[in-house]
């Protein structure tokens, strides 16, 4: 029969491994930084809260076309290279997710 293990007794401290993360940080010095001199309200004015009314914003995205070496699975609809088409059933292509 094994011992029973009491989960709230203090546990021993986790073994330090020095992984050398200090070695790739920057020695910190005196001097801050100009980024954490910023004004909190500087910073958010640049964020979008959900729900926003966008409606007078108009969005620009370049289309383009679908390339010979691509398909569009017909069960998610997205467009894919060749090299994830995995069958093809009744003539239609279907991605390797899907399938």
């Amino acid at each position: 029969m094994s011992k029973p293990i009491d989960y709230d007794a203090p546990r021993r401290p986790a073994v330090e491994v020095d992984d050398g993360v200090g070695v790739l940080m920057p020695a910190r010095t005196g001097v801050p930084s100009p980024s954490v001199d910023l004004d909190e309200t500087d910073a958010a004015e640049h964020f979008e809260l959900p729900g926003a009314d966008l409606s007078d914003e108009e969005l620009t995205v370049p289309v383009v076309p679908m390339q010979p070496d691509e398909f569009r699975c017909m069960r998610c609809f997205l467009v894919h290279h060749r090299s994830q088409l995995a069958q093809r059933r009744d003539g239609q292509q279907i991605c390797r997710e899907c399938s």
